[in-house]
């Protein structure tokens, strides 16, 4: 293929903004299709088709069309079958496997992953190998996210049929969270169609269970981290979740590219969820955002600090150490917004903070669109301690909103927040030691500055001018892949 050629690829993932979307990988995929295709790579992405999801394709007016053909797997002792519908979303082609068996759960992740529920992304790997074949186009790059989408590797390098395509594409897998990798029974990958070495220790195997995203680290010809911080993080024995050796071994195929944000659908300028609009130039609809979010709380306006989380209420996001500090907090120092869902016990504790501080505290412990634009607008700032964080996407979001991030400096937090009390370009607060302690010290230093109107000035501003558009991070991905290509990584 000549370089002038048109560079084809192909995503693969559990989930894609807006029509599927659990967390920052929907994000991510809901925007970096369409960037690359902004750049003239023709980017396509092969995605389940979960229960409703027709009725949202509709509800976002995008054209679609069931193709007149199947897609046919045979897995687990039998042949699985899939329409494909074909949907234009913001100008990115998406094939919606229609498999009403497999994808049955609108919540998209099983609760209990097993040798059954586990079929449902078996799936979805290898009928996005047998696609180009279906629809006439075949993609240079397969690019496939997280373990659920890593089985296409593997299929690639130990089944006992796809093997043979394995030079006809070059392989990226980007691990969005290494937290979780695939963890199944053995017993279960013969039903795949892989052969027995597939199950070896270098291959799948560890520590007596089949870890999927380990086999599709080893079979990608590259692997991506989505922020360089945690390509760093993960080769430690912390972060690495047992598979910091491997990352060691192969970190000459090993990236880390950061993240980014669509400003079409975050941001104060653009924002249409908002009540009054506002830019850096011109913060004054900042305090109607204020106002809105006050009033949805129920509280009038006594001054003090808006501190808002926005995100998954586990341990991962410091969840603990917030709320702790919390506590100690709410009775002069800050209001606190929460929204999110996750572990009972934290979602309790939520509940516990809002029934002892009603005037101070307010949770939502569920995911709401809407509130959480508010939410980004009318606070001042935003909380993230995280234990680890493979990139963050709500820091990048807050801060498009002049929304003050308090951060542990850690993987993608690292790489996108400059300490205010370190330099005059910071756009945040920073702290290092995972502890109660240090993020009170880091949020009592966000409160001294906020008090200080024109510090206070100067870092949202600051923060407001960050840039995290998809665009450079696109560019970035299309560098490896065209290094991939010409047989440069």
């Amino acid at each position: 293929m000549s370089d002038n050629a048109v560079l084809k690829v192909l995503h693969t993932a559990a989930e894609m903004a807006p029509l599927a979307k659990q967390g920052g990988l929907g994000d991510v995929l809901g925007a970096l299709p369409k960037f690359m295709c902004g750049k003239g790579v023709d980017a396509r992405v092969a995605l389940p088709m979960y229960p409703g999801m027709r009725e949202t394709i509709e509800k976002y007016g995008c054209e679609y069309v069931t193709l007149s053909e199947k897609v046919h797997v045979a897995l687990d002792w039998r042949v699985y079958s899939a329409s494909v519908v074909q949907a234009n979303v913001e100008g990115v082609i998406v094939y919606l496997l229609d498999q009403p068996e497999l994808y049955k759960n609108p919540k998209i992740y099983p609760a209990v992953l097993n040798n059954e529920s586990v079929l449902q992304f078996v799936f979805l790997s290898l009928a996005a190998l047998e696609l180009p074949g279906l629809v006439s186009w075949k993609p240079d790059i397969m690019h496939v996210h997280d373990w659920t989408a890593a089985i296409l590797p593997i299929a690639l390098r130990w089944h006992r049929h796809y093997n043979a395509l394995a030079t006809e594409y070059d392989v990226v897998l980007t691990i969005h969270n290494l937290a979780y990798q695939g963890l199944i029974d053995p017993s279960a990958i013969a039903s795949w169609g892989l052969v027995n070495n597939a199950f070896f220790i270098d291959g799948m195997e560890f520590y007596g269970q089949a870890n999927i995203l380990k086999g599709g680290i080893l079979a990608s010809d590259a692997i991506t981290t989505v922020s360089p911080h945690y390509s760093w993080n993960i080769q430690t024995q912390d972060e690495g979740f047992g598979l910091d050796g491997i990352f060691r071994n192969i970190r000459h195929k090993l990236r880390g590219i950061i993240n980014g944000i669509d400003y079409s659908v975050w941001g104060a300028e653009n924002d249409k969820a908002l009540p009054v609009k506002f830019s850096a130039l011109d913060m004054s609809g900042k305090s109607a955002c204020r106002q809105k979010l006050l009033e949805h709380c129920g509280w009038s306006d006594d001054g003090k600090p808006i501190a808002l989380f926005v995100g998954r209420l586990v341990q991962q996001k410091g969840v603990d150490i917030m709320l702790s500090s919390l506590e100690q907090l709410l009775d002069n120092s800050c209001r606190a917004v929460v929204i999110g869902s996750g572990i009972p016990q934290y979602e309790e504790w939520c509940h516990w903070l809002t029934r002892t501080y009603p005037d101070s505290f307010w949770c939502f412990t569920e995911f709401g669109d809407e509130i959480a634009h508010l939410a980004y607008a009318g606070a001042d700032i935003l909380l993230m301690p995280s234990l680890f964080e493979p990139c963050g996407l709500s820091q990048m979001i807050a801060m498009a909103y002049g929304t003050v991030p308090i951060v542990r400096s850690t993987g993608g937090l690292a790489d996108s927040v400059i300490d205010f009390d370190s330099s005059p370009d910071g756009t945040g607060f920073m702290f290092s030691d995972y502890s109660t302690d240090e993020l009170l010290q880091a949020s009592r230093r966000a409160f001294e500055a906020y008090w200080n109107k024109e510090r206070w000035s100067a870092v949202t501003r600051n923060a407001m001018k960050a840039n995290f558009s998809w665009s450079a991070s696109s560019d970035a991905y299309i560098d490896l892949y065209n290094n991939l290509r010409n047989g440069q990584l």
